[in-house]
């Protein structure tokens, strides 16, 4: 095997074998009337669902609070 199929079999990670031991995957088939088809997949790890619950409360509270200071200056 020469030095660039080497280095080609170490790039690809085989499709059975998951880059996180903890890896959620998801697939998903979407129709949309008879002749659209949307598929999808997802792959997340437990820290990224953490890290998307964090960054959405951030986000809740931020716009709260210009919801609130709005009404306030309205008045």
């Amino acid at each position: 095997m020469s030095v660039v199929e080497e280095k080609a079999a170490q790039e690809e990670p085989s499709p059975a074998t998951p880059s996180h031991p903890e890896e959620i995957k998801s697939v998903f088939d979407l129709r949309v009337g008879k002749h659209i088809t949307l598929q999808g997949s997802a792959r997340i790890t437990p820290a990224g669902v953490i890290s998307v619950g964090i960054a959405t409360a951030a986000m809740t509270l931020a716009l709260g609070y210009l919801a609130s200071s709005i009404r306030r200056r309205g008045k």
